[in-house]
C-alpha cells in the first residue's frame, strides 16, 4: 500500500537555496491548540526558521506562526522557541555537526501526517556561496526554457 500525502504541507523554498543540505531528519513538534488551529489555516511561516541545541534538546527559533484569529487572551506568542521531538542518538549527532564551523540547522519542511500530527523535517547545512546562488538560478531558468520548449 503507497503512503499517502500529508495533508497539510509547508516548504521552506530559501533554505534549498541558500544552503547545502546534508542529512534529513524527521521530528515532532511540541505545540499548544492555537498553534495546531493556526498552522491548520495555513498561517505559519519558515522562511526566518533556524535550530539549536541547548541541554541535550533541539529547539526551532523564528518559527513564525500567527495567532490564532479566534483565540482568546490566552493565543500563543508567535516567535516563540519549540522544542522538537528526536531520538538521543538524532539529537548527538545533530549537536557534533552544529559545532562545526559553517554548518547549522535548519527547517525545510513542516507537514501533518495521517495520524494528525504535525512534523518538520529538518537538514544539516552549510551556506552557499555567491557563485553556487548563480548557478542554482541559471539551471532553474534552462529547466523553465526546456520545459517550454517541450510544450
Amino acid at each position: 500500500m503507497a503512503d499517502k500525502p500529508p495533508l497539510f504541507r509547508r516548504e521552506n523554498k530559501k533554505a534549498r537555496f541558500k544552503y547545502a543540505l546534508f542529512d534529513r531528519f524527521e521530528a515532532g513538534l511540541a505545540l499548544e491548540g492555537t498553534e495546531v488551529k493556526s498552522i491548520r489555516a495555513g498561517n505559519v511561516s519558515l522562511d526566518e526558521a533556524y535550530c539549536r541545541v541547548k541541554n541535550g534538546e533541539v529547539f526551532v527559533l523564528n518559527l513564525n506562526i500567527s495567532p490564532y484569529s479566534h483565540g482568546s487572551a490566552a493565543n500563543h506568542e508567535p516567535k516563540r522557541p519549540r522544542k522538537l521531538l528526536l531520538h538521543k542518538r538524532e539529537i548527538a549527532k545533530l549537536d557534533a555537526a552544529s559545532r562545526q564551523r559553517g554548518f547549522t540547522i535548519v527547517p525545510t519542511k513542516l507537514y501533518l501526517t495521517q495520524r494528525g500530527l504535525f512534523k518538520m523535517e529538518i537538514a544539516l547545512a552549510k551556506g552557499k556561496a555567491a557563485h553556487d546562488k548563480r548557478e542554482a538560478i541559471q539551471e532553474r531558468e534552462v529547466d523553465r526554457s526546456l520545459r517550454r520548449y517541450k510544450r
